[in-house]
């Protein structure tokens, strides 16, 4: 236990340690993680119905979605964004890594009798034949990834689009990080039952990383029979370095909003919201 101890207490390099099997694909946390997602209400996984559904209108005229426009939604969750786009008539592929906001995703989809093209996979290994009018990664899901696993995903994101397509997605700014604080809670049954059906207490532990712009929130679970950590890094952006990192991988960043229903940006957002395509070649 005091071993264990010294951990909870350690502050890792940064991204370190890569633990989102554990909080997608559990199955006592990925039904909680749905739960969230379909709480209308609440955001810890998902934004609350009513943005998306604004966002959902600011996208359909933005990118023109309608019949023969191919999308793939990287990270849909439980299909919030993959629905609204197929009842739009567009052809959409959906990507996520829990099997059961897939399965909850491909029901939806039947019930509505809506075709919608699911895989349930890491999407840093997606390779498909298709090429896509729009790619999307919303609820800065950019974020958790290190700088290894963004440039992978940023050549999925490049040989899976077409030379006219465009991706959108949003990350946190350094506005978000400036407002985060270091800090330790120790508590029975840390969020409420969130971590396990056993009984438990939990430690969270948020460390920031003041060079590199990160986020750490440690969780460190003890249960009767098991200790276990889970490692949710978030990765902060300023308009500078993303233009750097797209622009290393290919892409150009052609508009940019304080989210993604299309509000204009400023620099007190949280969030940069990116409409990006590939760079224009010289010549």
């Amino acid at each position: 236990m005091f071993e264990f101890l010294q951990q909870v207490d350690c502050k890792p390099a940064p991204f370190e340690f890569y633990t989102a099997e554990t909080l997608w694909n559990d199955e006592h946390i990925s039904q909680q993680m749905l739960k969230f997602h379909l709480n209308p209400d609440l955001e810890p996984a998902s934004r609350n119905q009513g943005f998306i559904e604004a966002s959902i209108d600011w996208m359909k005229e933005r990118f023109g979605i309608g019949p023969n426009c191919h999308i793939a939604d990287f990270g849909c969750g439980p299909g919030l964004y993959t629905l609204p786009f197929a009842q739009l008539g567009a052809v959409v592929t959906g990507i996520d890594f829990s099997r059961r906001s897939i399965v909850y995703a491909r029901e939806q989809a039947f019930n509505k009798g809506l075709e919608v093209d699911y895989r349930q996979q890491n999407y840093l290994d997606f390779e498909s034949d298709q090429r896509f009018d729009l790619i999307s990664l919303i609820y800065c899901d950019f974020c958790p990834l290190s700088p290894a696993q963004r440039k992978r995903l940023l050549g999925v994101f490049h040989r899976h689009l077409n030379d006219d397509g465009a991706v959108l997605l949003d990350v946190f700014s350094l506005q978000a990080f400036e407002s985060r604080q270091e800090s330790t809670t120790f508590q029975h049954r840390l969020m409420d039952g969130f971590w396990s059906e056993q009984d438990y207490f939990g430690f969270l532990k948020t460390m920031k990383y003041e060079e590199e712009k990160v986020c750490l929130d440690k969780y460190s679970i003890v249960e009767e029979a098991r200790q276990w950590l889970v490692y949710n890094w978030l990765q902060y952006f300023s308009l500078t370095s993303l233009i750097r990192e797209f622009s290393e991988s290919g892409f150009e960043i052609a508009e940019y909003y304080s989210d993604v229903t299309g509000n204009a940006y400023h620099e007190d957002s949280a969030v940069i919201a990116l409409v990006v395509k590939k760079a224009r070649k010289a010549g």
